[in-house]
């Protein structure tokens, strides 16, 4: 017998052993089953399990169980990716708290302890991932850094090297000073800051007091500018174009340039470039052949070597002296020290307040410096163009599709791709230098010895590259090489390309996009078909989790209070494509109920004796109410298909939840107890008949977004062999006898209990009263299954009894259902013009609040301004307002107000 309470702890860690232990999750290359791919997006090894990696696992274990009950050859490929810098963070970390530094301790024997810490601790995220519930087919589960993938890394970076498609170059990267290393896009996080905007005054060359005046925010790095842009069109500096300008405290002559960067609007329409420490003055610089000196270390302190031989004395203007005393200051002491000085020297024309969004490390949590240096680059172009047409012709597509924008938007604009980064922990780079600087690149260092001597005739000693491959580099090889690639295996033949890739909008470009340059250039194919793009899960009020708000959800801690199927399905409910999903306790608590709904449903159906049955056929169901229930199952399995086809997670458990709560538990199973308490005979049997059946394609319908409860009350109900439902087929439509007149019948029941409820609750008549239904109107046909249905009316619509109304109409409220009027006489029971006053009043209310809310969303400076989370949620607001009016006004239109 089936716990009074739905317990998920008693069974969940049972119930995933006894899959995992069967083998229930795995692929079978060998079997002609046609297969579904998807490639888990491999979290960080240092990484657990937060409300973001629930969201989007939820869904893509949704699609593998359900294509996996189709028939499919499922397979979901699991790994975690090695997480260059945030890996090589938390073991310094570790290492520090033990007094060791890596430095003293050396490359070798650094890495020892990465790979002793990873295999203590850097499963975490895996063993969190079982909790959910994800059916990965962990056998096959890879490691970005373990043989075969390095193998297929260092098998791309020497063919594209060999192609001329990865190079060395000297460009502006985005340098984290704390970590010194370069740093991608997705690593860099801006932050809003109060700072100031100095305004600058540099004297114009042969003009005594004329000035040309520059603002920044970064005064430290004026010692490396190289020219003042102005705007070709702007009048006031027309005459300046071709002339120079002394550099205050340098002495150096910069030119002036004409240059469309400069906005003439924008401060005072001159621009500082510093090509060296800026990614749009680089650009400057590149147009118009500017020197490029760097002033700031790897550190992020001031540094001369470059400028050295450009420092002139300038009387008022600039001393060299001084120019020497910053080096080796950190950058912002030295901005202070400038400022200091170009005050002394009247060159400081104003400074303002200004709020500035300054890039930061993520991680680090110091500001980023675009620093020149000399790297190793992807040519990202001309990978770009197959992925490009790919999406174009439709061979990849995105859900929603106005994500392809997005991708669209990146790609055609794409600039070069730098893989390197000064780190010990990842992909060393596969290139050596021989002394003379000569760069061989090579999959062995035998085979670099050997291209050394062919080119330098005789042997040499080489030294290897340092630097290790950005992480985006090994995941974007994820979906072929994960396969078995650059060897030639089963695997590769049936499982590339994917069917599906389910991730964020925020890796459009640093991951999905580099997959489908890579999948393509390496495979002649693209990497997956489908590309799903989940929103990001925020708070219950739109706001994005944080730390510092307090908002934070731990899906662990949910999944503990209200078990792993309601948070599940909560995820599922919400996972509109492309939207943002707003998530909180209560919402996951009110869809645990649904979870008890579907327990104490079935624990109704073990009380009354009804039991899997072998025999029943649906075909030949006689009663109405068979037949009824019969037909919406097949209409709720057409919907949550057809749902999960179109990548609509959210219609899906929809379809589910109305199947479930509505048409079986609270409409079938009252409707059906009357034959269940009654004499044994025909109709009882056809009724546990199809009860068992209906229970069973709920089971299954359920199964792939609410693994555990559906498992555990089909192996308890005996439907299979323990833990078999993953492996059952997912539930087909049936074919049901005289269904449109069961629909007919059936249908105007649920309408005529379904306005009754609604009338009863609007106007706060309690359970406990029952009062008759009077029909005017109604024909006998109508009148007639009114008596037949009695009972469930009764019940369901606390009524006492159903007749037709004869001479005058009681006072009360009216419904319509279809050519019948159904009077309710309340006036015997409540406060007809109490209710009525209270109805107004809300009815008022909530006009009143709809007509503040629509004046808000009509202000363009509100829209323009307000965070777009604030702006949707005003608009949800509004509509819900909307709705409750029309409620109230439909409400009082009921008893005459």
């Amino acid at each position: 017998m089936l716990d009074k309470t739905l317990s998920p702890a008693s069974f969940e860690q049972r119930i995933y052993e006894g899959w995992e232990a069967a083998g229930a999750f795995g692929a079978r290359p060998d079997s002609a089953a046609e297969p579904f791919t998807i490639m888990i997006p491999p979290p960080n090894v240092t990484g657990s399990l937060h409300i973001g990696h629930a969201l989007t696992f939820t869904i893509q274990d949704t699609l593998i169980r359900w294509r996996r009950m189709q028939g499919r050859d499922a397979l979901w490929q699991p790994g975690t990716d090695h997480a260059g810098i945030a890996t090589q963070m938390v073991v310094e970390r570790l290492l520090a708290s033990q007094g060791i530094d890596r430095r003293d301790i050396g490359r070798e024997k650094f890495l020892e302890h990465v790979w002793e810490w990873k295999a203590q601790s850097g499963g975490n995220i895996t063993r969190q991932l079982r909790r959910l519930g994800a059916s990965l087919d962990w056998p096959r589960e890879r490691f970005t850094m373990d043989a075969g993938l390095s193998e297929a890394v260092r098998e791309v970076f020497v063919t594209l090297h060999e192609q001329g498609l990865i190079y060395r170059d000297k460009r502006l990267v985005n340098w984290d000073p704390k970590f010194q290393t370069a740093i991608s896009d997705l690593e860099v996080e801006n932050r809003e800051m109060k700072g100031s905007l100095w305004h600058l005054r540099y004297p114009v060359e042969d003009e005594p007091g004329r000035f040309l005046v520059v603002a920044t925010t970064r005064p430290e790095t004026m010692l490396g500018d190289t020219a003042v842009a102005v705007h070709p069109e702007d009048e006031r500096f027309r005459d300046l174009v071709g002339k120079f300008v002394i550099l205050p405290l340098t002495g150096r002559r910069v030119p002036v340039v004409a240059d469309e960067y400069s906005d003439p609007e924008k401060g005072s329409g001159a621009v500082k470039i510093t090509p060296a420490h800026d990614f749009n003055d680089f650009d400057v610089g590149k147009r118009h052949g500017l020197a490029m000196p760097s002033v700031l270390d790897a550190h992020g302190a001031v540094w001369l070597a470059e400028i050295e031989g450009d420092l002139r004395a300038v009387e008022g203007v600039a001393d060299p002296e001084f120019v020497r005393s910053l080096a080796g200051q950190d950058r912002f002491a030295a901005r202070k020290a400038i400022i200091a000085e170009l005050e002394r020297l009247e060159l400081l024309e104003k400074t303002e307040p200004h709020n500035n969004a300054v890039p930061h490390g993520d991680r680090s949590g110091v500001p980023i410096e675009p620093r020149l240096t000399m790297q190793w680059y992807c040519d990202a172009a001309t990978l770009a163009k197959p992925a490009i047409e790919a999406v174009e012709t439709g061979r990849t597509e995105f859900v929603p599709k106005h994500f392809e924008n997005v991708f669209f938007s990146w790609m055609r604009d794409i600039q070069p791709w730098c893989v390197s980064r000064q780190l010990w922990w990842g992909h060393q780079i596969p290139a050596w230098y021989a002394p003379d600087g000569s760069v061989f690149v090579a999959r062995t260092e035998e085979e670099a010895l050997a291209q050394a001597r062919a080119k330098l005739g005789g042997d040499v000693t080489l030294e290897r590259d340092p630097d290790v491959l950005d992480t985006w580099f090994s995941s974007a090889l994820w979906p072929f090489s994960t396969l078995g690639w650059p060897n030639k295996t089963p695997e590769l033949d049936k499982y590339y390309p994917g069917d599906v890739l389910v991730t964020g909008w925020d890796i459009i470009f640093f991951w999905v996009a580099r997959m489908m340059m890579m999948g393509h250039h390496f495979m002649g194919d693209v990497p997956f078909k489908t590309v799903y793009i989940h929103g990001l899960v925020r708070d219950e009020k739109g706001q994005k989790m944080s730390k510092s708000k307090g908002n934070v959800i731990d899906p662990l801690e949910l999944v503990e209070s209200f078990g792993t199927d309601a948070l599940r399905f909560t995820i599922a409910s919400l996972a509109t494509p492309g939207r943002d999903v707003k998530l909180g306790q209560r919402t996951v608590e009110v869809y645990r109920s649904f979870g008890t709904k579907l327990w104490n449903a079935a624990r109704f159906c073990e009380m009354n004796g009804i039991a899997p049955d072998a025999g029943f056929d649906p075909s030949k169901v006689q009663t109405p109410l068979a037949r009824w229930i019969l037909d919406a199952a097949n209409t709720a399995i057409a919907e949550a298909t057809a749902a999960l086809d179109a990548y609509r997670i959210d219609d899906y458990a929809s379809a589910c939840y109305r199947f479930v709560w509505n048409s079986f538990c609270d409409l079938f199973l009252e409707f059906a107890k009357p034959a269940l308490n009654g004499p044994d005979g025909a109709e009882k049997v056809e009724v546990k008949g199809v009860a068992q059946h209906v229970l069973g394609t709920i089971l299954r319908l359920l199964h792939p977004v609410m693994p555990y409860v559906t498992e555990e009350l089909w192996d308890r109900f005996g439907y299979g062999p323990e833990f078999s439902l993953i492996g059952e087929s997912w539930p087909q439509p049936v074919a049901v006898p005289g269904a449109e007149e069961a629909r007919a019948e059936l249908g105007w029941v649920v309408r005529l209990v379904n306005e009754v409820r609604a009338v009863r609750g609007e106007m706060n008549v309690p359970p406990s009263v029952t009062v008759p239904l009077l029909f005017s109107g109604a024909t006998p046909e109508t009148l007639a299954r009114a008596e037949r249905w009695i009972d469930a009316i009764r019940r369901l619509g606390r009524a006492t009894e159903v007749r037709a109304l004869e001479g005058e109409p009681p006072k009360g409220a009216q419904v319509v259902v279809d050519e019948a009027t159904v009077l309710l006489p309340l006036a015997e029971v409540i406060d007809l013009d109490a209710e009525r006053a209270r109805l107004m009043k809300e009815k008022v209310k909530s006009e009143a609040e709809a007509q503040k809310t629509a004046a808000k969303l009509a202000n363009a400076d509100f829209v323009a301004r307000a965070k777009p989370e604030v702006v949707e949620e005003n608009r949800e607001r509004l509509a819900a307002h909307q709705a409750e009016a029309a409620r109230l006004t439909a409400a009082l239109s009921r008893i005459g107000g």
